[in-house]
């Protein structure tokens, strides 16, 4: 009998098989790290979206019309008119640039010939407005350029051949804004 108790006790410490051990392979800090900076875009843009569209829209106010900012140009030359060569210079600005505004010309950039070259092709304007324009370009010329000193009468008449320009080739306002204008409120 003390053979069947020996053999017995030794088949109780008999060991089951161990799970297989996972061995690391380095890029485990790789994997943790992108989901970590995916997580953290993901947080920035929904932030930066919340804040952006929380932020009230500051309405810009239409802009001012290319006639009503070369008439206010043109008033504010007035008061160089004591001083000739800065007030034609004042007054011919003021007008190129009306004209490059509401007529799409390149008049800032170029020379009178050239910009009289390139008005003589359109038909934007009327003969007697492409003349005008041509005489008061020319005069400005003369005073800007060959030291040409007019009087204040002259001067008047620039400023007023620019303003009678800008007066003539303004938009028509239409009907509708007539009716709109007229209304009692």
């Amino acid at each position: 009998m003390t053979n069947a108790t020996t053999s017995a006790a030794p088949a109780s410490d008999i060991r089951d098989i161990k799970p297989p051990l996972e061995i690391p392979t380095g890029w485990e800090w790789l994997w943790w790290t992108l989901g970590a900076l995916i997580i953290a875009a993901l947080v920035i843009v929904i932030l930066w979206l919340l804040l952006k569209k929380s932020k009230p829209q500051i309405a810009m106010p239409p802009p001012l019309p290319a006639h009503i900012r070369a008439k206010n140009r043109l008033q504010q030359a007035l008061a160089l008119i004591g001083q000739p060569k800065p007030f034609v210079i004042a007054v011919s600005d003021a007008a190129r640039a009306y004209l490059e505004e509401r007529f799409r010309f390149h008049a800032p950039e170029r020379t009178t010939e050239e910009f009289l070259r390139e008005l003589r092709a359109t038909d934007r304007l009327l003969p007697d407005q492409k003349e005008s324009l041509g005489n008061f370009l020319a005069s400005c010329d003369l005073v800007k350029f060959a030291k040409y000193e007019p009087g204040e009468n002259e001067l008047r008449e620039l400023h007023g051949s620019a303003l009678r320009l800008v007066e003539e080739t303004e938009p028509r306002p239409t009907t509708e804004e007539l009716k709109t204008v007229e209304a009692p409120q």
